[in-house]
């Protein structure tokens, strides 16, 4: 499946000032078969090593940190020889070796020829306790789970992505374009962007299936909480965890301590919200009441919303039928407009728009909430999100009344791309944002 982060590689790969790579991303997102079909499309040879399936492999790190030796013992384990220049050499769930992670300090200082890319599911956990992390000695990237544009690329054999990739702003999509878009969108809110339930679907079209494979996801994360996360946070994690879904079903999404357990408040479950945030499985999304530059120094660290890093796991979670989502009935309005909320935020992160911790949402007292407010090059520019053809924005009315910003972005299921002082964006091209706003 088409990957855009595979540019991201390309270039990493070509760089003069090269260092190891590390590639963060939630548990099946896809890094393994990206970085795999990296090393296979683009190097002479690919090693792969995953920390997590053979325990062995943390006593080559555990010597000393030569890298001749090590590199030598990884070729053994590997039966092969490891090549600079020629052979990428993939260092899976590194979170499990914290010696390897510190490894790639001598690495870039020593061996700059090797081609080295470490990849973990819990590396912002790992990282954040790793004693002797090699501070400017690695690069990152992230990946997440498919886009919708990434969606299209794998399920929508018309090219519908390639289609919008050269909308412009003051287009009108066709009526019939729009209609296939719309319901391909709806299929996206059920599956998610995680790879395998996209294939899945892809292969079988049987959502059944694909909601199999999500059990399956959301079972693994369990797990890791269980495995991963300190004895006395566990239980907590999973509350707050399930809570997501019941607190975005809400009419006012704040996010409420008290709501995950009667009695629970915030700073009984603080260390285990940043667990959650670190381990890149959930956004946090904090309130201002002023959108002036830097937006972090006017956010409110006590009232935020939680989002999900994948709408279909957040749907699955839920326990909102499919059924509901392809046809739509009155009873699914309000969770219909936290799945979209969800969907916008995870568009706008995957496509670099924004990142995991720089979008916020806006609040006026009691009378007025913008969905998200962004930094967009020189401009903040708040988002409001419409799940329908509703164009009425009586909130964004107002905080253009009162702070009057050159970009204003209202996003539906209108399918015009443009407008005078306010841009009219569909859903399925929020994604496009900052190439729109230009």
């Amino acid at each position: 499946m088409k990957r855009a982060l595979i540019d991201d590689l390309l270039r990493w790969k070509e760089k003069k000032n090269r260092k190891p790579l590390i590639l963060k991303g939630v548990r099946q997102c896809g890094k393994t078969y990206l970085l795999k079909e990296f090393g296979r499309t683009y190097y002479a040879d690919c090693a792969y090593f995953n920390f997590e399936e053979n325990e062995a492999l943390k006593k080559v790190f555990d010597q000393d940190y030569d890298t001749s030796r090590i590199l030598f013992e990884l070729g053994l384990a590997a039966g092969k020889t490891i090549q600079p220049e020629q052979t990428l050499v993939i260092l899976d769930e590194i979170q499990e070796c914290g010696r390897a992670i510190t490894a790639m300090k001598y690495f870039c200082e020593n061996a700059p020829s090797y081609h080295i890319v470490c990849a973990g599911s819990l590396l912002g956990i790992a990282l954040h306790r790793q004693l002797s992390f090699p501070v400017g000695k690695v690069d990152f990237l992230t990946l997440y789970p498919m886009s919708f544009a990434e969606y299209l690329y794998a399920c929508a054999p018309e090219n519908l992505a390639g289609y919008l990739a050269n909308v412009h702003r003051g287009d009108v999509i066709p009526q019939v374009a729009a209609e296939k878009l719309a319901y391909l969108l709806k299929q996206y809110y059920v599956t998610g962007g995680m790879p395998e339930v996209v294939e899945v679907w892809r292969n079988t079209h049987s959502i059944e299936e694909a909601e199999t494979v999500q059990q399956s996801i959301l079972n693994s994360y369990e797990l890791d909480f269980a495995k991963h996360a300190p004895s006395k946070d566990f239980p907590k994690l999973s509350a707050i965890w399930r809570s997501i879904p019941e607190q975005l079903a809400k009419e006012n999404t704040k996010f409420i301590f008290s709501h995950v357990k009667k009695g629970w408040r915030g700073k009984d479950l603080e260390d285990a919200l940043e667990w959650l945030i670190g381990a890149g499985l959930v956004y946090k999304v904090r309130r201002i009441e002023k959108p002036f530059m830097p937006l972090s120094s006017y956010a409110d660290d006590a009232a935020f919303k939680l989002y999900m890093a994948d709408v279909g796991i957040l749907r699955k979670l839920s326990r909102l039928p499919y059924e509901v989502v392809l046809d739509t009935t009155p009873t699914y309005r309000e969770f219909k407009g936290a799945l979209t909320e969800n969907f916008v935020l995870g568009e706008l992160i995957k496509s670099g728009t924004a990142s995991e911790d720089d979008v916020y949402y806006w609040s006026s007292g009691n009378t007025a909430e913008v969905d998200f407010v962004l930094q967009c090059g020189a401009d903040i520019v708040p988002i409001e999100v419409k799940s329908e053809k509703n164009v009425k924005a009586r909130s964004l009315a107002e905080y253009r009344k009162k702070y009057r910003p050159r970009v204003s972005v209202k996003t539906s299921m209108k399918s015009d791309v443009g407008g005078g002082e306010v841009l009219d964006i569909p859903l399925y091209m929020i994604g496009s944002l900052r190439a729109l706003c230009k």
